[in-house]
């Protein structure tokens, strides 16, 4: 039996606001433990939330830029349940009119398109954190979290692979940041994604029992816990067994799925409108005025960076994964009109030297205008791409110009035909062995003696000369007998 998983996702993002969304208390990550909290986000009786306005537009920001309805009279509802990080004993969230619904979001996979519906944004507050003592049967509440703003983000069950699921949320991650409205920071957990996965055979319209999958906090993680599960599912049903509703724990270091508890129904949660918060309206004149602010998101920037520049679709993507990328690509275009060129030294040059010292391309040690201004030397052949690689690696330790580096080692490309070309005749002389195979057709140790010009020169030979004057050389000579040939070698007549 053929069977097709069905998966749809829940994705949360932590807002970047500075305090949190019913008071006033901080939302800084990594303080001492509950020292941003109140009576308000601890739910002390006779305290009253009030919302962050901050909070309302963020929401909107994102209902906008994943294509929602956006719903102008929309309320938050009390979600009830008891767990030792949520003090007040129930959760305040949105559930009958949440505030935006049936959007979608455009993702690639292998070269083709989909379309991944998005059933809808809400808002809601997020719990506190556990920590459990490794030694002792002891837990400890930290507080701090309590009350950060999140938004939760649900697809439709349109995903079909772990691939595009990945894609879905890098996307989706991506789209966050440009908005920079959550800093996507999955370790610290700003952006943690729940899954649910079925399976039914194939061609088969309802839907399978699910199982919903937590402690996804990596892009790799989620892709190796969902093709875990589809694979756990389908043994369990080719066994003619039942698959249970549950909630699992994705463990990374045995890269299985582990039974935590069944998975509730929304009734079981109890939904009811909160009466300590109004329902919130929206003006349409707010919303029209967020819309003229939304900037260039990652599709349409992917898009102008094939069509303006010519860039492959993979290059594209990569160059557009974040905003600060892709702006720091924009502005070394604007510098120097080489996009292809530029781009092969961003993913090759620079995002290895980050990748190796652990920054991300707003702390890149090589500015935009060093890089360009270095890309204009080898473009004016004062030196090459060989040099180029060396005169990288100092601006990146030092911070110094290219032009400054250049010149205080002596790296200016050599150009003069002449001496390359005596040059050359000493090295053809010096190796008569290697010269007359080459005349014997193994022209693959044409790459030699070019090496032996550059280290000769210390790789500062123009390598187009370089390779003008041998193939010249090469031709005119006769090789019988290879010593004599080539002292019969007049470099001024070539």
């Amino acid at each position: 039996m053929e069977f097709e998983p069905v998966i749809g996702l829940e994705v949360h993002a932590q807002l970047k606001t500075n305090t949190k969304i019913f008071c006033s208390c901080s939302t800084e990550f990594g303080s001492p433990s509950n020292t941003h909290v109140c009576p308000v986000c601890l739910g002390m009786p006779g305290t009253l939330p009030v919302l962050n306005k901050k909070v309302v537009e963020y929401a909107l920001l994102m209902a906008m830029a994943t294509n929602c309805s956006i719903n102008q009279v929309n309320r938050f509802a009390r979600k009830n349940y008891y767990y030792p990080d949520l003090p007040k004993g129930y959760q305040i969230s949105q559930y009958e009119l949440p505030i935006a619904e049936h959007g979608y979001l455009d993702i690639e996979v292998n070269g083709d398109n989909k379309r991944i519906g998005i059933t809808r944004i809400h808002m809601e507050e997020d719990a506190g954190k556990l920590t459990h003592d490794p030694h002792r049967p002891l837990s400890m509440i930290d507080f701090n979290r309590t009350g950060v703003p999140l938004i939760e983000i649900v697809s439709e069950p349109d995903i079909r692979s772990p691939e595009e699921a990945g894609a879905y949320l890098r996307q989706m991650h991506a789209i966050l940041r440009y908005l920079d409205i959550c800093d996507g920071n999955m370790e610290e957990g700003s952006f943690r994604c729940d899954a649910n996965i079925s399976i039914r055979a194939k061609g088969e319209k309802k839907l399978g029992t699910r199982a919903e999958l937590k402690n996804l906090n990596s892009f790799k993680n989620v892709e190796k816990s969902i093709e875990y599960e589809i694979y756990r599912q389908k043994d369990i049903l080719l066994d003619n067994g039942i698959i249970i509703q549950e909630t699992r724990l994705w463990n990374a270091d045995t890269n299985s799925t582990i039974s935590m508890r069944s998975k509730e129904e929304a009734n079981d949660y109890r939904y009811f409108p909160d009466p300590d918060l109004l329902p919130v309206h929206i003006d349409k004149k707010w919303i029209d005025t967020l819309k003229k602010d939304l900037p260039e998101l990652p599709q349409e920037k992917k898009e102008r960076f094939i069509i303006k520049y010519g860039l492959t679709s993979t290059d594209a993507e990569l160059l557009t994964s974040s905003r600060d990328m892709a702006d720091y690509f924009d502005e070394c275009v604007k510098l120097f009109n080489q996009p292809k060129q530029i781009g092969n030294w961003i993913m090759g040059s620079l995002l290895g030297l980050l990748n190796l010292e652990g920054k991300t391309i707003s702390e890149s040690p090589v500015s935009a205008q060093h890089l360009t201004d270095m890309l204009k030397l080898i473009d004016k052949d004062l030196i090459s791409g060989k040099i180029a690689k060396t005169v990288f690696d100092e601006m990146a330790k030092t911070g110094k110009p290219p032009k400054q580096i250049v010149e205080e080692k002596g790296l200016v490309q050599l150009t003069d035909r002449f001496e390359i070309e005596n040059i050359i005749v000493k090295i053809i002389s010096d190796n008569p062995k290697e010269a007359e195979a080459y005349k014997n057709g193994k022209t693959k140790l044409f790459g030699f003696f070019v090496g032996q010009v550059m280290k000769a020169t210390r790789g500062k030979a123009n390598p187009k000369i370089v390779n003008e004057i041998l193939k010249s050389q090469f031709q005119n000579a006769s090789f019988c007998p290879i010593s004599a040939a080539v002292k019969n070698f007049n470099p001024r007549n070539t």
